[in-house]
């Protein structure tokens, strides 16, 4: 997460490149303002989801097994591939979604210590009535930014 919602000037960056002999005023500014960008972007869809009981997590892992082409469902550690996440949280946070059946869970027919996790009817509900406001939350944010 990103605090600072004043950056500082490029006479403040270029007095820290100078001193310490690192960087260029243009790409450092330029990341700082990518980095509260993101932040802000980020609470702005942490909120959103909040107000669908998920969360961004929840919703990338449903995201992730539903956009696989020709596949409908993923063990979890494919979903763990796929998502910048540890083990423990990706595990609890399936677990939540198994409970609040958004998720359903099969043995993998290809290998017998696997489980395979695919989307429930009411997880592709959840996704469909969701996506279209993650989508807007996104276009309002970068139409704001240009």
């Amino acid at each position: 997460m990103f605090f600072l919602r004043e950056l500082p000037t490029e006479m403040m960056i270029d007095g820290y490149v100078s001193k310490i002999g690192v960087g260029d005023v243009d790409t450092v500014s330029r990341a700082l303002s990518m980095m509260r960008d993101a932040s802000q972007l980020g609470r702005l869809l942490d909120a959103y989801f909040a107000r669908h009981n998920l969360s961004v997590l929840k919703f990338h892992i449903l995201m992730v097994i539903d956009r696989e082409p020709d596949v409908d469902s993923l063990r979890q550690s494919e979903i763990n591939q796929r998502l910048d996440v540890s083990k423990p949280v990706l595990h609890r946070t399936v677990a939540s979604l198994l409970k609040e059946g958004l998720l359903v869970r099969s043995d993998d027919p290809a290998d017998s210590r696997a489980h395979l996790l695919a989307l429930t009817h009411q997880g592709q509900t959840v996704l469909a009535d969701v996506l279209p406001g993650h989508f807007e939350t996104i276009s309002n944010f970068m139409k704001e930014k240009s």
